[in-house]
């Protein structure tokens, strides 16, 4: 389980295009905003999602790439992400089912999904914050940005 002050457990998922996405690739580049949301389609993680996208300059100043994962498959987070205009990788750990999301420590196996849990990585790929809400409550956006600041991602300008 990736927890805070620990490295991040690596995972390669596919994008809603079919490309794969490791979490090393952003290594020695930039820090990751990771989001794992239990369903596709569904009010909250819709919510979430649009209100993080309305956010892409925080993270882009932050030198930070966001990175949402669900269990739907690379096929529904297309089509999610195409109708709800998400211009981030929406990752599908539809299989082996939820290995990214145990990875984690936030798979909830009597749902099959993830919960709602959001990891910020630094560049050297260690775990600097995070939180878990269950799966009807909504995260505070403006978390993120200020775990991000309080990071300080080298080449910033910070």
């Amino acid at each position: 389980m990736s927890t805070v002050g620990t490295a991040a457990a690596d995972f390669s998922l596919p994008d809603q295009h079919g490309r794969t996405v490791a979490l090393t690739d952003f290594r020695g580049r930039k820090s990751v905003v990771l989001v794992f949301y239990p369903f596709a389609f569904t009010s909250v993680c819709a919510g979430e999602l649009q209100a993080l996208q309305a956010q892409s300059d925080a993270f882009e100043r932050e030198n930070a790439q966001l990175l949402a994962v669900s269990c739907d498959s690379m096929h529904t987070q297309r089509v999610f992400s195409d109708q709800e205009g998400l211009e981030f990788p929406l990752l599908s750990d539809f299989w082996p089912h939820g290995a990214a999301a145990r990875a984690y420590g936030v798979f909830a196996e009597d749902k099959g999904c993830a919960l709602r849990g959001t990891f910020v990585i630094d560049p050297a790929g260690v775990v600097r914050w995070s939180v878990v809400n269950a799966l009807p409550d909504p995260r505070d956006l403006h978390e993120y940005v200020k775990a991000l600041e309080a990071v300080r991602s080298p080449g910033t300008g910070h």
